[in-house]
Order: structure tokens, then sequence, then C-alpha cells
């Protein structure tokens, strides 16, 4: 920079503009500033500064020039809310705490951290996991938010991850991107092998009702959404308790979003968890089904037509058809009733049927996937 035809900076500065008038003011009728020195004599006269240094890594400028929101659903959690919050990285815009009718102290010690970003929704009474984190969507997608990522109460979330889930959306990799605790057994470390077998058998359940094979542990509310993926979404149709992330995964495939796993330790300590796997998984199954069959009906026939549809749909019918038969030999043989010689034909024809129409359902739906992440 040049002051009355004289270097004013020795050395690299990176980005500044400052009037001639400031400049002069701070500068004092020397030749030479140090930038520590300008800073510095900026701050006494009260001069505001917006300075972007060349030593910043190129990589996080994109969070800083991001309009990044955090959703933190909060039911009880007045033991770790407030290390939840005050953990969250400086480059987030807005953190928005939904406190889903939470009868301790949590609201209390939320409103009292004084952080500015913060935007504090309370429910009057408990609503469900799921909805609250839909009503953190729908107030970032009034803030104008360009990515929304959640991060739950109960500090399960290691904010040093973050980046790592919200890279992939700001370099057009991915729509939503979520945690992956199931890789290997060194990401296992930290979780129960209960709560491991429930995710492992989910995981495969909503790979099916999805149709996103390459997705694991679908229970990890660890995720990052763009706004255009937000916006596509019917918000109000989510699945308000905690199967909303399966829900969730069923509506991204059905709008064509791209869907990313990242891979990342589990990271359990004081809190527990609330979820009951044999209840959840009773409760969370039929709706997925559900959500299968519309996925179907919106992705292949409604917004576009595919044949594959129909193999599903033969799938479907001859399932059942092959389990009666099944039951119907086992109650024969109990009844010791002899089998009609045709029987062995009939049920391995129906069985091999079905394997077929899984496994091609499987091959084509990731076909389709792969196809779509190219173009």
């Amino acid at each position: 920079m040049l002051l009355n035809g004289k270097n004013t900076f020795k050395e690299k500065i990176g980005f500044l503009a400052i009037t001639a008038d400031s400049l002069q003011k701070i500068s004092s009728g020397k030749d030479h500033l140090s930038l520590k020195s300008l800073l510095s004599a900026a701050k006494t006269k009260g001069l505001k500064v917006n300075y972007l240094s060349f030593d910043v890594d190129p990589i996080f400028r994109k969070l800083e020039s991001t309009r990044i929101g955090v959703v933190v659903p909060a039911y009880n959690e007045e033991l770790l809310i407030g290390e939840t919050l005050t953990g969250i990285p400086e480059y987030v815009d807005r953190i928005y705490v939904i406190d889903d009718g939470s009868i301790d102290r949590t609201g209390k010690i939320v409103k009292n951290l004084g952080d500015p970003r913060i935007v504090y929704l309370r429910h009057e009474i408990n609503k469900g996991v799921g909805a609250g984190i839909i009503d953190g969507y729908k107030l970032a997608l009034k803030d104008e938010m360009d990515i929304v990522a959640v991060m739950a109460g109960d500090n399960q979330m290691d904010p040093a991850q973050l980046p790592r889930l919200i890279f992939p959306i700001i370099e057009g990799r991915a729509d939503y991107t979520k945690g992956n605790r199931l890789l290997t057994d060194d990401f296992m470390t930290g979780m129960s092998k209960w709560r491991s077998f429930g995710n492992l058998l989910l995981s495969f359940i909503t790979k099916i009702g999805s149709g996103y094979w390459q997705v694991m542990d679908p229970q990890n509310g660890y995720t990052a959404i763009s706004r255009q993926a937000l916006e596509v979404i019917d918000l109000d149709s989510v699945y308000p308790y905690y199967g909303y992330c399966n829900d969730l995964l069923i509506k991204l495939n059905a709008f064509g979003m791209r869907v990313m796993d990242v891979v990342m330790p589990a990271r359990y300590g004081r809190e527990k968890s609330k979820i009951q796997y044999g209840k959840f998984i009773r409760k969370v199954a039929p709706m997925i089904f559900r959500g299968f069959l519309w996925r179907l009906r919106i992705k292949y026939t409604v917004l576009d037509f595919h044949p594959l549809v129909l193999f599903y749909f033969l799938g479907m019918i001859a399932l059942p058809m092959g389990v009666l038969i099944g039951f119907w030999g086992l109650l024969q043989m109990l009844l010791q009733n002899p089998l009609p010689s045709y029987y062995p034909c009939l049920a391995s024809s129906y069985w091999a049927r079905d394997f077929r129409c899984f496994f091609l359902e499987c091959f084509l739906t990731c076909r389709l996937r792969k196809r779509g992440m190219k173009g």
C-alpha cells in the first residue's frame, strides 16, 4: 500500500480497504507502519476494521462466506446443554435451540449463556425430537441459512467433525451429509453391542425403504443439509419422533437429493440414550414401509416413470405368497400330513422369484443412483 507515494507496509497484509482520510489519521505522518501498529491505532481511534489475512487457511474462508446454522434439539438436557452450545464454532452464524417441553433448567441455562447467535424456541408440550428439528429447519430457512446442521443437546456431536459434514455441501458434492459410526470396530468404540445391533438392523431396513444402499448408521443425528434440499421437502410431513432421520432419507431420495456418509467415531459420555430399540423398531419399521411405498409412487410414477417400480410390486406380491406356502408346508409337516409331490417345486419357484426380484431391484436402484451422481 502506498501513502503519499511511499510504501506504508513492509509485509504482505492480506486484504484491507481503508479511506485516505482514515489512513492519514492513524498513520501520524509515519512513512512505514506495521500491520499490527495500524490495526492497534485503528482500534484506538474507534474505527471499524474488517481484515482477512493471507495466513488464514483458504479452505476455511469458505466457511466464513457461507451462512451456517445449527439446530440443537433439547429435552431435559440441563447437564450438557451448556457444554454443547459453548463448543459450537465461531463460524456458525445462528444456533437454533429447540426446547421440546423440558421440565428442568434447560431453558434457563440457554438464556443465561448470552450468545447473540442463539435463537431460542420452546415447545410447551413435548412434540418429539423430529418436530423440534423441523421447527429449527423452518427458522433457518426464514433466516436464509445456506447450510443447516443438527447437533444434539446432549453433547454427543464433536464440533471438530462439523467441517467434514459441511464441506461436501459447499463443494457441491452432496445435498445432505450424515455421520457414520458403524464402519469399523475402532469407530464403534463407546457404542454398546445392543445399540450397534439396533443400528445395523435399522440400517438394512432403511436401505430398502430409502433406496440409499450406500448409507449406514441412519440413526446418527449428526447431519448437515443444504437450503435447496430443505426447500424441496414438505417439512410438515416429516415423522416427528426419533424416526425422523429415516423418513427424511426416504423423502430426499424421492426428489433425487445426493446423500453422503461421513465416517466419524461414536462419542458417548455422561448422556443417556432415550431410544428403547425394541419398541423403536416396532414403531419405525411400519413407517419406513409406508414411506417406501410413497417413494416408489412419487419417484417412479409421479415425477417420472421407470419400469423398476414394476419389479418392486412383483416382488411384494410374490413375497407373501412364498411365505404362506412355506408356512403351509411347515404346518403339514408338524401335523405329519404328506406333502403334495409338486410342493418342493412350487415353494422353490416362489422363493427364487422373490430373490431375483429383490436383487434386481437393488442392482437397478444402485445403477440409477450412480448415474444420477455422475449427471
